[in-house]
């Protein structure tokens, strides 16, 4: 940890050549955190392809492939904001969401998707170190940016979170990754029934294996990248880029009626 994707072999499709936009979402304004790779990453290029300004957040040290990423969003003519630092201090959170606010003129859209994912083969090797962080990173930092964030959005908006299948079927070795994500379910369909008064939507999306920087970055142990995904239906994990649709349906009018909603793209697996 960090991982780039730029090192990756092979390197994950985000979309950068497929993703072919169709104005879902344009004059949008969107905040997504864990913007640089991955499925954050593929919801930012597809978003500035159906016509969105993106903001993307990320730590100091995945610069280069935030770079890219940014460099991709203003080909498609829209605003590109990078904002660099660590979700797991929460006055970071506060000036993160208040420089989107301020850069993109607004924000209609909301992607809270910044993750940390280590294995730990027992519960003894979970340290209070790795367990403070993994929740600060998945679980506080959504409270503190929602928290921040949602009071300026107006109705119509769109808050997205990404929990995952471990969720409902955790891996002994994601212990403390695991209890985050279902947390993040919880916590998404209780938001959901609070800001829908304000006509802000709040659903998720429940990934299945999916080839991020999170697995070989210490997220899965070695052995287990190799045959990542080899048990979906299609003997292959996600590609971050076939994600992306869903991030969109969710974020765009399309889905105007879905509210509380947890998607799962599981390749197969699907969740309970």
């Amino acid at each position: 940890m960090p991982g780039l994707a730029a090192k990756m072999e092979p390197r994950p499709d985000h979309g950068e050549d497929s993703y072919v936009g169709s104005g879902k979402l344009e004059g949008r304004k969107a905040l997504i955190t864990g913007g640089d790779s991955g499925i954050g990453r593929a919801a930012a290029i597809a978003f500035a392809r159906e016509g969105a300004d993106v903001a993307i957040a990320y730590l100091p040290e995945e610069q280069s492939d935030a770079d890219e990423v940014m460099e991709l969003i203003r080909q498609e003519g829209r605003k590109a904001v990078g904002l660099a630092g660590d979700v797991k201090d929460q006055s970071w959170c506060n000036e993160m969401v208040k420089q989107a606010l301020a850069d993109l003129g607004g924000l209609d859209i909301l992607v809270v998707n910044a993750a940390r994912q280590q294995y730990r083969e027992t519960l003894e090797d979970v340290s209070t170190y790795d367990f403070d962080d993994t929740m600060k990173t998945n679980l506080y930092a959504l409270h503190w940016i929602a928290k921040m964030a949602t009071p300026h959005m107006p109705p119509g908006a769109s808050v997205i979170t990404t929990a995952s299948i471990q969720a409902y079927e955790p891996s002994p070795i994601l212990l403390d990754y695991a209890t985050t994500k279902a947390g993040i379910v919880a916590y998404t369909k209780a938001l959901a029934k609070q800001l829908i008064e304000k006509g802000i939507r709040v659903n998720a999306v429940a990934p299945g294996p999916v080839w991020t920087v999170l697995q070989p970055s210490g997220g899965q142990p070695d052995e287990k990248v190799r045959q990542f995904g080899k048990d979906s239906d299609f003997g292959r994990p996600a590609q971050p880029a076939e994600l992306a649709p869903i991030y969109v349906l969710l974020a765009s009018q399309d889905g105007s009626y879905l509210n509380g909603e947890v998607f799962g793209v599981t390749g197969g697996k699907g969740i309970a």
